[in-house]
């Protein structure tokens, strides 16, 4: 039989109504003629109530017991739709992520798949059980242990289980309607997108597009699995949604698809480093033993002794999440301190956002970088850092401009336009 992948997340199994109304959606399937495997998240909330519990009973937990609690939230709703499917006279049954077995490396709260091995659940489908109903988010450690795949893991579990099991399509049902160009929040005139590159939603969600996990993306990208992103709460068919899949299935891409944004960006500069060879890795490796994600890097002629010193010294400007700035610090002044690299200061600016335009028909288009900046400087926002790859353009600009940047730039490159 054809096979189909369904995910549902958390507000979409927040409780025993959107359960039925979930199961109702995999039973039209089924009787659609597909076996399907539900992927399921935990109930909306539940998550961060487990989490909430452990912390307040060990504040230095152990990793291994952490991820036996908060796996627990996938198993509740793993058995309840089973039942409910049950209920409603599909065959169905539910199954743990040791039970299949979804096998992960051993690092705890942040596992990455093996290999899921086929068999068990194979025999299932040829027993004449029409669904299995798997608990995203959780895997079995070589040693036997539960791990977890950290916050989005569901989406991974998902696409992992779509290629596994070479299925038709991966169907994420959510709180939204599909991929829009962008956050209908901020532009009235944001456009759902029926087929999206993967490329595309790569860079949309690394950038701050919360609809799909990056990592989901990233594995679809590579085994090619076909995604659908449509909503839980609205009457679906075949032409529902956005469809991510693989460039050769859009015909004619626009020069740019999206415009994404992050506002939890920080700035950080060092001022007068030492210009010689060696110095980036002197700076980049102690921020990446740190944990420090850095994105965004410019390294410019200090200002600063220029006169004095021209050509010996530099200023080096990158971005990291807001949340890592202390991190970051930390790391930084260890450096100086053991001598690894010297700097007169090092200047933090925590009001920042970044804004970027993503489209896979920048490869065949120029002048794409310029329309941007004249969009940017005719709102007369300042651009303070800008990074740019094949499909994406990227800058940093003062956070209380943000939402005029998106704005502007969205007009500026017609996306209400299909």
């Amino acid at each position: 039989m054809p096979l189909l992948v369904m995910k549902f997340g958390g507000t979409s199994v927040a409780d025993l109504d959107r359960i039925r109304n979930a199961a109702q959606k995999v039973q039209r399937e089924v009787d659609r003629g597909y076996d399907v495997i539900v992927i399921v998240s935990a109930m909306s909330g539940k998550t961060n109530e487990l989490v909430g519990w452990v912390e307040q009973t060990s504040p230095m937990f152990d990793a291994r017991e952490y991820d036996a609690v908060v796996s627990s939230g996938e198993n509740i709703t793993a058995g309840l739709m089973a039942l409910t499917l049950q209920e409603m006279g599909v065959p169905a049954r539910s199954w743990q992520g040791w039970q299949v077995p979804i096998n992960t490396t051993a690092q705890h709260s942040s596992a990455r798949f093996e290999s899921i091995p086929r068999a068990n659940l194979d025999q299932k489908f040829a027993e004449g059980f029409k669904v299995a109903v798997v608990a995203g988010f959780q895997g079995l450690a070589p040693d036997g242990r539960i791990t977890t795949l950290g916050r989005g893991g569901s989406d991974t579990t998902a696409v992992a289980f779509a290629a596994a099991f070479e299925a038709e399509r991966c169907d994420i049902y959510t709180d939204v309607d599909g991929i829009y160009t962008t956050d209908p929040r901020i532009t009235s005139k944001a456009r759902k997108l029926q087929k999206i590159a993967f490329e595309e939603m790569l860079e949309l969600a690394s950038l701050g597009a919360k609809v799909l996990q990056t990592r989901s993306v990233e594995l679809a990208m590579r085994y090619k699995v076909r995604l659908r992103v449509l909503s839980s709460f609205e009457d679906t068919d075949e032409n529902s949604g956005t469809l991510v899949c693989d460039e050769d299935e859009i015909m004619e891409s626009k020069v740019v698809n999206g415009v994404a944004y992050s506002r939890d960006e920080a700035k950080i500069t060092l001022v007068t480093v030492e210009d010689r060879p060696g110095i980036s890795a002197a700076i980049f490796a102690p921020l990446a033993e740190a944990g420090v994600n850095v994105d965004m890097i410019v390294q410019n002629i200090s200002e600063k002794d220029y006169e004095d010193h021209p050509g010996s010294v530099t200023d080096m400007t990158f971005s990291v999440p807001i949340n890592q700035v202390e991190r970051a610090k930390r790391a930084m002044e260890d450096a100086k301190n053991k001598g690894t690299i010297a700097y007169d200061e090092l200047v933090v600016d925590t009001e920042v956002a970044k804004v970027s335009v993503v489209g896979i028909g920048m490869r065949s288009h120029t002048g794409v970088a310029a329309h941007m900046f004249k969009a940017l400087a005719d709102e007369n926002i300042n651009i303070k850092v800008i990074a740019t790859s094949e499909i994406k353009i990227s800058v940093l600009i003062d956070r209380k401009y943000m939402e005029l940047a998106v704005q502007a730039l969205h007009d500026a490159f017609g996306l209400e336009a299909a």
